[in-house]
């Protein structure tokens, strides 16, 4: 199957996605796993019948693919079949996998001390106490720009993050500090965290090897990631008693039933709860980074 055989209908189906403002890195997604799914058959993918799709869900099971990559893929295909297509007939047949969601890794307020305090630099020290301090996700580390500080409200504004909204979230006045520590060291301009190349920001996989090589140099015998930082923040708010309602918001997981529940939680509330980051400013400045 050719670009050029499949370009008019790679562009309905961005078209369809646009539409429906689905963000521009889940349509590069959505795209990717059509073409998957083309390359599979061996012929362009709106040719499929029910047993193709029925053949590459198996051969996906079988290659030892995880859960949740199987089900982005049926997802994928749901929306290709019923909005591009309007092949209904398919969609009635494919069907996501339930499984059990296992409980998330959940660091200590100790643990997350030595974490920080072993980060490999400055840099490091600053995006990974951002991912914990104020529960954000790597990509939405990664994508902070210099003016999404507000220091005068002491928020921080994630713009875009997963799902295409964009939320304010605590900026606590430790993180604050780091940040501003950050700043003078490296005077980044556009890019909260550059990359390698100053006109790009750092890549979530340098984030998340950073994090790995801090949890090791920390001697956590924990399974560490970026995410992780994200799941101990909001289970210390709840240790705080914080309303869930406003982890909820602060990260992001408001659903569509509750958005508008969700949204009611104003910008001073965010502002006015404390970073479960305060509780281990303490720890920080006792705890020596190893080396």
């Amino acid at each position: 199957m050719t670009d050029e055989a499949m370009s008019p209908l790679r562009r309905r189906m961005i078209e369809d996605m646009t539409i429906r403002k689905l963000a521009p890195k889940t349509q590069h997604d959505y795209v990717q796993r059509v073409k998957n799914f083309a390359a599979f058959l061996g012929r362009s993918p709106d040719t499929a019948s029910f047993e193709g799709v029925r053949r590459y869900q198996l051969h996906l099971a079988a290659s030892g693919v995880g859960v949740p990559t199987i089900n982005q893929t049926v997802s994928t295909l749901r929306f290709f079949f019923k909005v591009t297509l309007k092949r209904h007939e398919i969609v009635e047949h494919t069907h996501v996998i339930h499984e059990p969601r296992k409980l998330p890794v959940v660091l200590s307020v100790e643990e997350v001390a030595r974490l920080l305090a072993a980060a490999p630099g400055l840099k490091y020290k600053a995006a990974l106490s951002v991912a914990y301090g104020a529960g954000l996700r790597a990509a939405e580390v990664v994508s902070l720009k210099v003016a999404d500080i507000d220091s005068k409200r002491m928020i921080i504004r994630v713009e875009q993050g997963k799902g295409g909204k964009d939320r304010n979230v605590m900026l606590s006045p430790s993180l604050l500090d780091l940040l501003r520590a950050w700043w003078k060291a490296a005077r980044p301009q556009g890019w909260l965290f550059p990359g390698r190349n100053p006109a790009q920001p750092m890549t979530t996989r340098q984030l998340n090897r950073a994090c790995h090589a801090a949890a090791q140099m920390a001697e956590i015998n924990k399974r560490v990631s970026l995410h992780t930082l994200r799941h101990s923040f909001a289970t210390h708010l709840l240790e705080q008693n914080v309303d869930v309602r406003v982890i909820q918001v602060l990260l992001g997981h408001a659903k569509l039933d509750t958005t508008a529940l969700y949204t009611r939680v104003a910008t001073k509330t965010i502002s006015e709860v404390m970073s479960p980051l305060e509780h281990i400013a303490l720890k920080l400045k006792e705890i020596r980074p190893p080396g």
